[in-house]
């Protein structure tokens, strides 16, 4: 099988094609992968990475420098709010990462706002 590599306009690196939804096996996040009482291990970590990756340039600039900021100190919440904000449409998620709207519902708990206010800041 010839495996096709996409080059995508985040930085210069190389990043295999998109997962197909309707033929890939869903990766399993949910809370039982990651135990309350640790922070995740680098195979959770790297399949959250995988599971971070959106259609829309804008959205995987936010995440990637999410990643390359907190990336190593991610707790079991933060990865339980950045998988309900991943559960959400591209254009939603934009919109609350620019800070056009708020979560709302079952989205506006306290893990969803830390990640979305860590997400949010510039960096200096």
């Amino acid at each position: 099988i010839k495996e096709l590599m996409v080059k995508r306009a985040v930085g210069s690196r190389l990043l295999p094609p998109a997962r197909n939804v309707l033929t890939s096996p869903p990766i399993p996040m949910t809370s039982a992968t990651v135990p309350a009482d640790l922070t995740p291990d680098p195979d959770t970590l790297r399949r959250l990475r995988w599971r971070c990756r959106r259609g829309l340039l804008e959205n995987d600039i936010f995440i990637d420098r999410f990643f390359e900021q907190h990336g190593d100190r991610l707790t079991t919440p933060l990865v339980q709010g950045l998988l309900q904000l991943m559960d959400l449409s591209d254009n939603d998620l934009l919109d609350l990462l620019l800070a056009r709207k708020e979560p709302e519902g079952d989205l506006a708990n306290p893990e969803v706002l830390q990640v979305l206010s860590m997400m949010r800041v510039r960096p200096a």
